[in-house]
């Protein structure tokens, strides 16, 4: 059995889906593969939350902000889902610059409010503050599990082929286009030839491309195994924004973190914390789906010592995959008659719309 398609998109995650539905808004015929069952929790995409983060400071970043925004109302009003909470996010610790993010943020057209400690407090009683506070009310939380679920509706709706359950085997790349061979859910064995291809595979890049003897310059993929909290809030009308803590290693009150720390409220979960890119590296295929004890062990002594508004002993753990590159800069390239969107390192759920058009430009309008 065989298939075609102007462009085949291999792997379903956020990316893929945002890639599919793109295309398809632009009425090219396109299929997008998924290895695994709707709604899956392998890879990076799962779970009822992500931070719409806004506190970046490269301008390029910023604007593209202001387009991933836009783009999420319009995937909210096309297939009428909730998909981004504006619960706001606040910053705050030692590592980072505050004045220059706070004037890099105002530069790229967003609203910040500067606070100090005492007064940043009174108003978020869940947490402790040491220091300065800068709050961006714009920026909010994502949920995942419905951006997903309504990226790829919205593309089917407009004529994509969602295939879930469909693993690839290996297939080429070259003048004559992309051949696929995938094996499907019942075992069956088929081939999906197209004219351009899309890779967002995730932790499973690197294989894919090797599967379709790809070649390619790219900076290392590192995938590790990442292990988020969830802490019972003591108070349920306790206000969470989302936020974001940078340690300094001069400090004493935080030198000790692994990384910085991240969070928000998540919908039926609790409050979600959790370290940033530092735990195992791993293969998506061995990886164990057990925390690591002693990250666990660090998210708790944080949860005690800065989040005043949880109950720390009351805690739950998932697993996700983070595929990281040395600078954390994402890789979105062409090779060919493929468009690769990769390393995407924990912070590249936000843009999702604006990689999906990415990756689309690249193979509709390759330059």
């Amino acid at each position: 059995m065989s298939d075609t398609a102007e462009v085949v998109v291999v792997g379903g995650g956020a990316m893929g889906a945002a890639s599919a539905w793109q295309l398809a808004r632009r009425g090219v015929d396109v299929t997008l593969l998924e290895q695994f069952e709707p709604g899956h929790r392998h890879g990076a995409s799962h779970g009822a939350s992500r931070n719409f983060n806004l506190s970046y400071e490269d301008p390029g970043l910023l604007a593209w902000l202001h387009e991933a925004d836009g783009l999420w109302q319009e995937l909210e009003a096309e297939t009428g889902s909730e998909l981004l909470t504006r619960t706001g996010i606040i910053n705050h610790g030692p590592g980072r610059d505050q004045n220059r993010a706070v004037q890099a943020l105002r530069d790229g057209g967003f609203d910040v409010e500067h606070l100090d400690a005492r007064e940043a407090a009174d108003r978020w009683p869940g947490f402790r503050f040491a220091g300065p506070v800068f709050h961006t009310p714009q920026a909010g939380r994502l949920h995942a599990d419905r951006a997903v679920a309504a990226l790829g509706s919205a593309a089917a709706v407009r004529g994509a082929r969602i295939r879930h359950q469909t693993a690839v085997l290996d297939g080429s790349a070259g003048d004559d286009g992309v051949r696929v061979r995938v094996r499907t859910a019942d075992g069956s064995e088929d081939t999906i030839r197209a004219r351009r291809a899309i890779i967002t595979a995730g932790a499973w890049t690197t294989d894919v491309l090797t599967a379709l003897g790809i070649e390619a310059s790219l900076p290392p993929l590192r995938v590790t195994q990442e292990q988020p909290a969830f802490f019972a809030p003591r108070d349920g009308s306790t206000a969470w924004p989302g936020f974001n803590h940078t340690p300094a290693a001069d400090d004493a009150a935080t030198a000790w973190f692994p990384s910085g720390v991240y969070g928000m409220g998540s919908p039926g979960e609790g409050i979600k914390a959790g370290w940033h890119g530092v735990g195992p590296e791993t293969h998506p295929d061995r990886r164990t789906y057990v925390p690591d004890p002693g990250l666990s062990d660090a998210i708790v002594r944080y949860a005690r010592e800065w989040l005043p508004g949880v109950d720390s002993a009351a805690f739950s753990e998932i697993t996700c995959t983070y595929t990281s590159t040395p600078d954390s800069a994402f890789v979105l390239e062409r090779i060919g008659p493929v468009a690769l969107g990769a390393g995407f390192s924990g912070h590249g759920f936000k843009f999702t719309p604006v990689i999906g058009r990415v990756l689309a430009d690249l193979v509709v309008d390759p330059r």
